[in-house]
């Protein structure tokens, strides 16, 4: 359905049908939250939501490019000959950022594409629809132009146009999950080395629902720099009598024994949880190993706890739907995703009570914060692929 409705509106806006159908994933994490940026594990995987992309090649070195998503933009146009930022051109800038590092890198692109694009992904929800679009931005110019990098690179790329041309500072993470995700199967891995582990994720009786809270989240303009800087102070504090490069190295053992020397009351609340969280990734991955799908479940309620309590994250939209959610009878367990301060949460329920616990939860949330969230059933899909 949504490969007919792209092709038509390229058909509509460009007067030609189009010569392919590109789809990258957006994604969830599972568990590990703010442990990528102090040195330690993630655990996400990407979901069938994304974006699409129907494109055809042109005769001369300008991209044509349209959302359907940002429809009052309209066309947006650019040159090969120019790819400086540009704000005007807004969601586009993603692309010409990857085209200006892929260039840099010296990839050959010699002339342009019109593009259409649809994301069914929540715009600012937490489920990385930047990164979604980088990572089909760089699968559209592989195939088109046939491009020699492979996924990992791929990551790096949208990592450098985040940090270098959008100016966001965020980590590997988002880049990462979507560029080699596979079907069915959650991504262990070390933000340090970029070490990855592939995990099966066998949930036959359960299902994974995203709860929106509908509340943007916006990181430039939320706490998530202040979060850093306390995790950046106090690992400061514990290098002056540990060798270690960032918390994540430490052990709980080791972090209650030493974290005195930091002095501050939130500081070692915001490393508690970086460290505790690091080891609750651990015992995830060994519970999902042994298809222990409750134990798993009950690490995501820890997580929550710790978020909320210790790095204080989630704020009332979303303690009102993990809360709510805890309560029902069919949730193995359910925790916010993403950076907080809005954006989404997520629960694995069992299949039999998938549509009571959407009404249930919904309900209280309305009742609670006055607006409705948003409910989306998350199925495990692959990266990056022409269709």
């Amino acid at each position: 359905m949504v490969n007919n409705t792209i092709k038509n509106k390229f058909a509509n806006i460009f007067g030609e049908d189009c010569e392919s159908i590109f789809f990258a994933p957006g994604r969830i994490n599972l568990i590990g939250e703010h442990t990528d940026y102090n040195g330690g594990f993630v655990f996400p995987c990407p979901i069938t939501l994304g974006t699409y992309a129907a494109v055809s090649k042109r005769k001369d070195k300008i991209f044509k490019v349209y959302s359907m998503n940002f429809e009052d933009l309209g066309v947006l146009e650019f040159s090969l000959d120019n790819l400086e930022y540009n704000k005007k051109h807004d969601w586009a800038n993603y692309l010409k950022g990857v085209i200006k590092f892929l260039l840099e890198n010296n990839h050959k692109i010699n002339y342009g594409l019109n593009i259409v694009i649809y994301g069914n992904l929540p715009n600012g929800a937490g489920l990385s629809s930047s990164a979604s679009l980088e990572m089909l931005s760089a699968k559209i110019l592989k195939d088109s132009f046939h491009l020699d990098f492979d996924n990992v690179q791929a990551a790096l790329l949208g990592r450098t146009v985040e940090n270098k041309y959008i100016g966001v500072n965020s980590g590997i993470m988002d880049q990462f999950a979507i560029s080699l995700g596979q079907k069915d199967k959650a991504i262990m891995l070390d933000c340090n080395n970029l070490f990855f582990e592939y995990v099966p994720l066998n949930l036959i009786n359960e299902t994974i629902i995203i709860m929106n809270t509908n509340k943007r989240r916006e990181l430039a303009d939320s706490k998530y720099n202040e979060r850093r800087a306390e995790c950046d102070s106090a690992l400061e504090s514990l290098k002056t009598i540990l060798n270690i490069n960032s918390l994540c190295e430490l052990t709980p053992e080791e972090f209650e024994k030493h974290k005195h020397v930091i002095n501050d009351e939130i500081k070692i609340k915001r490393a508690k949880h970086a460290i505790y969280e690091n080891e609750r990734v651990k015992a995830a991955v060994k519970a999902l190993k042994n298809n222990h799908i409750v134990t798993f479940g009950k690490l995501m309620n820890d997580s929550h706890n710790s978020l909320r309590d210790d790095y204080e994250v989630t704020g009332i939209e979303l303690d009102t739907l993990v809360h709510t959610a805890w309560k029902q009878e069919s949730v193995l367990g359910a925790r916010m995703t993403g950076a907080g301060f809005g954006g989404c949460a997520i629960a694995i329920v069992k299949n039999d009570s998938v549509n009571s616990f959407i009404e249930n939860v919904g309900k209280v949330y309305k009742d609670t914060i006055g607006y409705e969230a948003s409910f989306y059933i998350a199925s495990i899909g692959n990266g990056p692929i022409k269709l």
